[in-house]
């Protein structure tokens, strides 16, 4: 059950991150989006999305393996 629930987790941000690199690659071939008046404006929201939704699984995969004594020992907690 607990597994399910992370991959529900991870999930979410997951389409965040593809419906941003979705945005920008539109904007390179010059298709708006109607809640999107200009096509910089989609390209910046787009890297936002992109740049959140890889931050919180970066976050996430790093906790549960800090949790987990995996990481260097630069990183783990003191």
């Amino acid at each position: 059950m607990q597994r399910l629930i992370a991959l529900m987790i991870l999930l979410i941000p997951g389409f965040i991150a593809a419906l941003g690199i979705k945005w920008m690659r539109d904007t390179l071939f010059g298709i708006l989006h109607p809640p999107v008046p200009l096509l910089w404006l989609q390209f910046l929201l787009g890297f936002l999305l992109f740049a959140l939704g890889l931050g919180f699984i970066g976050g996430f995969i790093f906790h549960r393996d800090r949790k987990r004594n995996k990481v260097q020992p630069r990183f783990q907690k003191k």
